[in-house]
């Protein structure tokens, strides 16, 4: 077992494990770490426990200090400052009619790197522009291209839902998301219907697909042959929200729940069984 603390260094971004080094550190403290970008401020949103080595990337990095309000007046002075590099990126952008689109801008914390991230249709020559940048800012220059899901929880936004956006507010991660999960639940396959600010599938698909599989899982398919205590009929549509189906005998439509309906098929195949043994 390792002693960690996990740091995270946006809001909503991924959650980074360091070595405590003995320092007291509490959830909430803002501290100083290094990283493989160089030494950072991030906030700690785990506090001091043991985690199985397994969970840690190798080598584990020491947490360098508590931050000081000093630490965090630099902080609030490198937003400014890169504030004002992006009016001066954009600048540039549009003199070398580059076809990108300049998302936002960053220092780091010790003012080692200044970090452009950026979205376009495909590979963009920037060479002109960095040797541009370089010479107006006298540090190192990144242009970090970024997909559009990216751009979504950096600019943020409020979704169909009317709340702000769960990239922003509280993924950590971008998790697959497939058509298939919208079947799954029944939803309409319009594009417009399912896809958010950033173009792609809605994350919020994945939250409750797993409850309409275990639930799909108690009821009949659509088309099967059911009996019930009205009688003999077809399974013509199923309500997962409810845990029902609708079952049509002869002329009639019943909505019933998922434990007053036996399948038929089910029967059968148990005969089937019966006879070849």
């Amino acid at each position: 077992m390792v002693v960690v603390v996990g740091v995270r260094f946006k809001r909503a971004g991924k959650i980074y494990y360091f070595d405590p080094d003995g320092l007291d550190i509490n959830v909430g403290d803002a501290v100083i770490v290094e990283t493989v970008r160089g030494v950072e401020y991030g906030d700690v949103v785990i506090g001091v426990k043991e985690v199985d080595e397994s969970h840690i990337v190798a080598p584990l990095k020491k947490v360098l200090r508590v931050a000081d309000p000093m630490d965090t007046a630099t902080v609030i002075e490198n937003k400014e400052k890169a504030s004002q590099a992006m009016k001066i990126c954009q600048e540039k952008i549009d003199f070398h009619n580059l076809p990108m689109k300049l998302i936002d801008v960053e220092y780091t914390f010790d003012n080692t790197k200044l970090i452009f991230y950026f979205t376009a249709d495909g590979r963009v020559d920037f060479r002109e522009l960095v040797k541009d940048l370089a010479a107006i800012f006298k540090t190192r220059i990144e242009l970090r291209q970024i997909g559009v899901r990216d751009e979504a929880k950096m600019l943020g936004g409020l979704g169909s839902c009317g709340r702000a956006l769960c990239c922003t507010t509280f993924l950590g991660d971008f998790a697959p998301v497939s058509i298939r999960m919208a079947k799954e639940q029944n939803l309409s396959l319009n594009p417009a219907k399912i896809s958010g600010l950033c173009g792609r599938l809605m994350c919020c698909l994945r939250y409750e697909c797993t409850a309409y599989k275990e639930v799909k899982e108690t009821l009949p398919s659509v088309g099967d042959i059911v009996s019930c205590v009205e009688g003999t009929g077809k399974v013509i549509e199923i309500n997962p929200l409810k845990k029902s189906a609708i079952i049509e005998i002869d002329d009639r439509r019943i909505e019933l729940p998922a434990e007053e309906i036996e399948s038929l098929e089910d029967e059968t195949k148990d005969d089937e069984v019966l006879q070849d043994e």
